[in-house]
C-alpha cells in the first residue's frame, strides 16, 4: 500500500476506519465512499457520545463527513 493519502482510502473502501475530527470527536464506521477533497461516507457508524459501562454506542446508517473536519483517519 503506497502512502499517498487517497490511495490509502482507495484500499480502505469496504473496511471498518476511524476518523477523528476536529471539534476531538471520533467515528468509527465502514469506509464506503470518499472524493478529492476527502469528504468521507461511512455506514454502520457508532455515534460518539457519553455512555456508560456496558452500554452499547447508537449507531447511524449513513454519515457523511465534509473533509475539511476531518484531522485523521485510521485504517
Amino acid at each position: 500500500m503506497s502512502g499517498r493519502p487517497l490511495d490509502v482510502l482507495e484500499a480502505s473502501l469496504g473496511e471498518r476506519v476511524s476518523v477523528r475530527l476536529k471539534s476531538g470527536d471520533e467515528y468509527v464506521g465502514d469506509l464506503t465512499g470518499y472524493d478529492q477533497h476527502m469528504n468521507l461516507v461511512l455506514e454502520e457508524v457508532s455515534i460518539p457520545v457519553e455512555s456508560t459501562v456496558g452500554e452499547e454506542p447508537p449507531t447511524e446508517d449513513t454519515t457523511i463527513i465534509r473533509g475539511d473536519n476531518v484531522v485523521s483517519i485510521t485504517p
